[in-house]
């Protein structure tokens, strides 16, 4: 009797996923572990492996499709043997209301990967110029090769695949290497003529829209900003990287990692504003979960550090590295984004200067961190001199917290980001 493939349930907040893309046909014979299709859900990209042998007898999702959770994907059996009639699929989900709020206020430092121009296939010498690519083209790989490709330098758009539906894997990449495909060799891609069309929500979109249209409605924001003397991080920072440098250690710290650590131990000077609102109480942490905005091509996610109060500055950076690598390659679970007690945005490397970020329910509040720039100040002397400013921001859930907290918050944060060294100690 022929086994029926369902949509998978991956994550706990996921009722329905999209067919992305079959590597199987129908009349295929798969065994167990192999890779029958890449599901979208609502928080990434996953693949749908099975866990049997058999002859894929028919396809009742097709790509680009969306059913459920539970509905039937596929039918595995022997070959020859009829196919069980399947109803389409119907869309359960609730179509996704419109944002009440740019949802950029969460995205964070990785810069999306450059979008270079195709070139010939692997394992020749030089490639020849070729046609610009299409900037609106999907992209297919496994993440091995995305993996590879981005320790290596070398633009998925600028290598054809050889797998399943021209999918790119690990050997295409090692071809590509060895012919010579680098960035900076690939043409460039010319700018896009404006179009006027219509596109598709995601799954992924559709979730950020109805959990900030929700936040934004239902949670009484109110907002805080500070001015901080940027000038001792930026000192200290360029110091430590080049100590590690003349040790022969791959570390180079961020901005963005002083500023995660220095809101860990905010938020220990300041228990309060590490809290959440659950209706009868208010619930207090006793450790605090940090999560951070990665911008994605396609959406967003906020992976988060636990425990980051207990941590050192190099573990941070590390951990928040490793997620940024998985978050990009589509590789983080639903337990590495979810259970977050503080959420930190940074849009300081798009050249903002300051704005507010919606709170992620049901964290108590969101830091949003501006860019570093200079500007005339007055020292201490009464001088005017040339300073380096950061805007830093607070958006409170004024249910939790009133605004003296979020104030006192602000200033625990500014000690440490002014004084770098309080965090060594």
């Amino acid at each position: 009797m022929a086994d029926l493939i369902e949509m998978p349930k991956l994550s706990d907040t996921m009722t329905a996923g999209t067919v992305i893309n079959w590597l199987k046909k129908e009349g295929d014979a798969v065994e167990s572990g192999d890779i029958l299709a890449e599901i979208e859900t609502d928080k990434a990209t996953q693949e749908l492996e099975t866990f049997d042998d058999g002859t894929i007898l028919k396809i009742y999702v097709q790509a680009g499709e969306k059913a459920p959770c539970g509905h039937p994907l596929c039918a595995l059996g022997e070959p020859g043997e009829e196919a069980p009639e399947v109803e389409p699929p119907s869309e359960e989900a609730p179509p996704a209301p419109e944002p009440a709020a740019d949802v950029l206020t969460r995205e964070e430092a990785p810069q999306p990967t450059p979008a270079p121009a195709p070139a010939p296939a692997p394992a020749a010498p030089p490639p020849p110029p070729a046609a610009p690519a299409d900037p609106n083209k999907r992209i297919f790989a496994s993440p091995l090769a995305k993996k590879i490709a981005a320790e290596k330098n070398i633009p998925l758009e600028a290598i054809q695949g050889s797998g399943p539906s021209g999918r790119i894997v690990k050997e295409d990449v090692l071809a590509a290497e060895k012919s010579g495909v680098t960035a900076a060799s690939a043409p460039a891609v010319a700018a896009p003529a404006l179009e006027e069309k219509l596109i598709p929500v995601t799954t992924m979109r559709d979730v950020i829209a109805r959990r900030l249209l929700e936040s934004k409605t239902t949670v009484p924001h109110f907002y805080l900003e500070k001015e901080i003397d940027a000038a001792p991080l930026l000192q200290v920072r360029a110091a430590i990287n080049e100590k590690f440098k003349k040790n022969g250690q791959a570390i180079k710290l961020t901005v963005n990692d002083y500023i995660l650590k220095a809101t860990a131990e905010a938020l220990r000077s300041t228990p309060a504003m590490n809290a959440s609102w659950e209706g009868a109480n208010i619930h207090q942490h006793g450790a605090v979960h940090l999560s951070f905005g990665v911008a994605l091509q396609d959406g967003l996610v906020t992976p988060v550090i636990r425990d980051a109060e207990k941590k050192d500055l190099v573990t941070i950076s590390r951990e928040a590295r490793e997620l940024i690598d998985k978050a990009r390659s589509k590789k983080l679970t639903p337990a590495e984004m979810s259970g977050s007690t503080f959420t930190v945005t940074n849009l300081g490397m798009y050249g903002v200067d300051r704005f507010y970020g919606i709170i992620n329910n049901p964290n108590s509040g969101i830091l949003s961190v501006g860019g570093t720039f200079k500007k005339p100040i007055v020292d201490e002397n009464d001088n005017i001199v040339i300073g380096q400013r950061m805007s830093i921001g607070l958006s409170g859930d004024h249910r939790v917290v009133d605004g003296a907290v979020g104030a006192l918050f602000l200033q625990a944060l500014a000690e440490y980001l002014e004084t770098p060294a309080l965090m060594m100690v």
